[in-house]
């Protein structure tokens, strides 16, 4: 098993805990938290059953917890976070080395915190082994194609510029791979979906501003340790204007929000039948004529004595 230590460092850490602090003191924008903490609730609402301890994982800010305050079907949350600020914590961890004792929860939510770990799979394994069965994971991470305007931009500005490629926005993990990901974890019944979000700003420095109070600017460990040139980042703007502005001179930003679920195995769950073991022909479920192909490449269809007729013969 591989270690914190020998795993490719994708992100700088350290780094990510610092820009979250910044945007705490600069004021948080919390729009997309906003709107990742009422679909947790809403979707929590569908779930019948009782959670009696519940941990939100996490979560920079304290939208989640607000969501969530009387929600009868959680009957403690515990809010541990990667900083002592962002509103409601009863503990500071670090989302790649959790504290949790076996099969000692019932539900671990994250709201936009996971997406910048470095050993995912080893978060994912870590959460499921802290899972009592049938206990529930939960999480909204940024995914997909988020940003690709931005990383578009950057990268043709740079290229022009000067000659080469330094990476600025981070990569970001497909809803396929994150649906593998929890089936390699141990987790039953895993779904996964992308809810896509457009938002449309006056200017790419609108954007810049919203990233930088989101705690999301560049963490990357192989980041550039120069300042941006002022020519690359006017110029990735230029591009931005040409290739990304509406009609009004509105400029657009892609955020996908990938959710993710699953369920620590549990005999009471659904399980698949096994092959062959069905009571009903399809054809009678779907109120059709069974049709049937034969070594001569004729298709026979039964007649209501279930004799077959082959065509051509």
């Amino acid at each position: 098993m591989q270690t914190t230590d020998t795993l490719p460092q994708i992100f700088d850490r350290a780094l990510v805990r610092r820009r979250l602090a910044r945007a705490h003191a600069l004021g948080a924008e919390p729009f997309l938290m906003t709107r990742v903490a009422e679909d947790v609730a809403e979707r929590l609402s569908a779930v019948k059953r009782q959670f009696d301890l519940a941990v939100d994982l996490g979560s920079p800010t304290d939208e989640l917890a607000q969501a969530l305050a009387g929600q009868a079907s959680i009957g403690r949350l515990l809010h541990m976070r990667a900083l002592p600020q962002g509103g409601r914590i009863d503990a500071v961890v670090d989302e790649e080395v959790l504290p949790f004792a076996p099969a000692s929860l019932d539900l671990v939510l994250s709201a936009l915190s996971l997406q910048s770990v470095n050993d995912l799979p080893g978060v994912l394994a870590q959460i499921r082994q802290a899972l009592r069965p049938d206990g529930l994971f939960m999480a909204a991470l940024i995914g997909g194609s988020s940003l690709t305007e931005l990383r578009q931009c950057f990268a043709s500005a740079e290229s022009e510029i000067t000659g080469g490629l330094s990476p600025r926005v981070a990569p970001f993990t497909d809803v396929r791979d994150l649906g593998s990901l929890l089936q390699r974890a141990g987790f039953a019944l895993p779904v996964t979906d992308v809810d896509r979000v457009t938002v449309r700003y006056a200017s790419p420095f609108g954007l810049f501003a919203d990233l930088r109070r989101m705690g999301a600017t560049n963490a990357l460990k192989e980041r550039r340790r120069v300042p941006l040139r002022r020519a690359v980042l006017m110029r990735a703007v230029e591009h931005y204007l040409e290739r990304f502005a509406d009609s009004d001179g509105r400029v657009r930003a892609t955020f996908d929000i990938v959710w993710l679920s699953g369920w620590a195995p549990h005999e009471s769950q659904q399980k698949p039948l096994r092959p062959g073991s069905a009571r009903m022909r399809l054809a009678d479920a779907l109120g059709t004529q069974e049709m049937t192909l034969h070594q001569s490449g004729g298709m026979s269809q039964e007649d209501d004595n279930g004799e077959g007729n082959v065509d051509g013969q």
